[in-house]
């Protein structure tokens, strides 16, 4: 069963393989899910519970759990990052989507397979969740869409991207001033952890703080990580599940970056 609907901004694809006994109510429910995300936590929608608290119309004691569970890991992520990382960057309002897709498609994957799923994917504009592997997932290369920098090798586990591509410069590096300032160093960060919401919220995180996001994403438990510089330099870690090396015109480097295992081409 394949079905692909437009929620959030962007495409989502879920694909049941095997296991679910009635597969369009489970893929049902995915995207009830993902639209009720939608409607409580985007920053975009004036009604929704991140905008009205924003506003200062939620009292601090009455955000639902969800959203509790939404802002501490963006928290979290502040903390980790040294401010690189800051969903609450003045003059641009509450903005937790980078934390909110991965959290919100991983515990759509939880859904399926809770409906008995025990083969599946689902794709959000690129990022991706899957279980009962192998899966093939391609990495879009950073400067030619009809191409693929990496093919990860994916069974139970789940594989994000940050990059500039699709939305140019919207990922701010949260300790450059007041507002931030653009990232610089890196044209694009792939993550591949347990779950979504990890590798998502770390890739983007990571990416916020350029070029040192790197190590301090390969060093973060059970992170396997696959970036491209500004030079068009490979890094990744050794562990990362890697089927085709980077080509089509990004070159290979020597050496490591701290807490990366040796680059490859």
């Amino acid at each position: 069963m394949l079905r692909v609907e437009h929620v959030m901004g962007f495409p989502v694809s879920v694909r049941i393989d095997e296991g679910a006994d009635e597969p369009e109510a489970a893929a049902d429910e995915v995207f009830a899910w993902l639209r009720q995300v939608d409607a409580r936590f985007s920053p975009f929608k004036p009604d929704s519970e991140v905008s009205r608290l924003d506003r200062g119309e939620v009292p601090t004691d009455e955000i639902s759990p969800e959203l509790l569970e939404i802002l501490t890991l963006c928290e979290d992520y502040r903390v980790a990052t040294r401010g690189a990382f800051d969903v609450r960057l003045p003059g641009r309002g509450l903005d937790p989507c980078a934390v909110v897709k991965g959290w919100s498609v991983q515990k759509a994957a939880d859904l399926l397979a809770a409906a008995g799923a025990t083969r599946f994917c689902v794709n959000a504009g690129g990022d991706v969740v899957a279980s009962g592997g192998p899966w093939r997932v391609g990495v879009r290369h950073p400067e030619h869409a009809d191409r693929l920098c990496a093919v990860v090798d994916l069974k139970d586990g789940a594989v994000a991207t940050s990059a500039r591509y699709e939305r140019g410069d919207h990922i701010l590096d949260g300790r450059t001033g007041r507002t931030g300032r653009p990232v610089r160093g890196l044209l694009s960060l792939t993550v591949v952890a347990a779950s979504l919401t990890e590798a998502d919220a770390t890739a983007t995180a990571a990416f916020a703080m350029g070029t040192e996001g790197v190590a301090w994403a390969a060093a973060r438990a059970g992170c396997e990580v696959f970036a491209v510089d500004e030079g068009r330099r490979v890094l990744r870690t050794e562990g990362f599940p890697v089927v085709s090396g980077a080509r089509d015109g990004v070159s290979s480097a020597t050496g490591a970056t701290r807490g990366c295992g040796s680059i490859r081409g």
